[in-house]
């Protein structure tokens, strides 16, 4: 698939572990202080061990003063989407335009019933997901006079007010993997956050990922390449090489790279609670993948990824 010539982000994928309760901020802290762009965080709230995730995203906020801040991605099922869009708009506005809103279907639903949530069948989980969507942007449309009415199959709006607004044109990421999910981001997302560990095939599955949502952006108008394409990793930084994303530095450059000229991932999300491999990521992996990139786009004969 082409590169989409998007300028490329490094960020954090963090776990928001309540013990010891300080420690997903001081990697906040720290991911700032390395120069990386994002700092994103899981939303399981039937999960004990971790913290609210919007307490924490707060929390964070207050910590910092440049980088952005996302969920990554936040449990719809357990969160009524007008509330979510008030939160997000929030956060947005006393951060100063440094929150992004990602979003997911959901999952885990045994979990999801055991604390009050309701069941939903896959279909209706994605159905959900788009009626979100539009709500939450209903209720960022502070400018529009008349109430917010969404009559949908598994949310409904009954004359909301509307507002506030972010401080920025928030984008709406979506944790997509199948067919319905996937053409859905390309209709009506800002961006696309998958797992590569979720990927089988690995990279190359990006391929035909890819081309479901570029067919369903075309098909609404729109242009494929406003869809950032991003990816959560994970690995092993090793002396000498020993597969995908497990060797030195050099190695994860030149693989992240190519991710970006043949897959068109722009953003990159190292899932880490380790402040040394933060560290690796955003001193010696981030700017050299930043220079194989602009070098292949450049033309530069010998530039790219081996």
């Amino acid at each position: 698939m082409p590169d989409y010539g998007r300028n490329l982000l490094f960020g954090s994928f963090i776990t928001p572990a309540a013990s010891p309760p300080q420690h997903a901020v001081e990697l906040t802290v720290a991911a700032e202080s390395l120069g990386l762009d994002l700092a994103t965080f899981q939303d399981h709230p039937y999960q004990p061990r971790f913290l609210d995730t919007w307490t924490l995203l707060s929390y964070a906020a207050a910590r910092t003063e440049r980088i952005t801040l996302a969920t990554n991605v936040l449990n719809l099922p357990l969160r009524q989407p007008v509330i979510v869009a008030r939160s997000a708009a929030s956060l947005d506005l006393l951060s100063g335009g440094r929150f992004e809103l990602g979003l997911g279907a959901g999952a885990f639903w045994d979990a999801i019933v055991a604390v009050g949530g309701e069941r939903l069948e896959p279909g209706d989980a994605v159905t959900g997901l788009a009626e979100a969507i539009d709500i939450i942007r209903g209720v960022w449309a502070a400018d529009e006079r008349t109430p917010l009415r969404v009559d949908g199959k598994i949310h409904r709006v009954n004359g909301a007010k509307r507002g506030p607004a972010p401080a920025h044109d928030a984008g709406i990421w979506l944790g997509a993997y199948k067919p319905r999910m996937l053409r859905l981001t390309g209709a009506t997302a800002d961006g696309w956050v998958p797992t590569l560990g979720y990927l089988p095939g690995g990279p190359a599955e990006l391929a035909a990922m890819n081309g479901m949502i570029d067919e369903a952006a075309s098909a609404a108008g729109r242009d494929p390449a406003v869809v950032r394409r991003m990816l959560n990793i994970s690995g092993t930084f090793s002396a000498t090489g020993s597969g995908l994303l497990n060797g030195p530095p050099d190695q994860w450059a030149r693989e992240l790279a190519e991710m970006t000229l043949e897959y068109g991932i722009s953003g990159f999300l190292l899932a880490t609670d380790s402040g040394e491999d933060l560290a690796r990521f955003g001193r010696d992996v981030a700017p050299q993948v930043r220079e194989l990139v602009a070098a292949a786009r450049a033309g530069t004969p010998e530039a790219g990824p081996a």
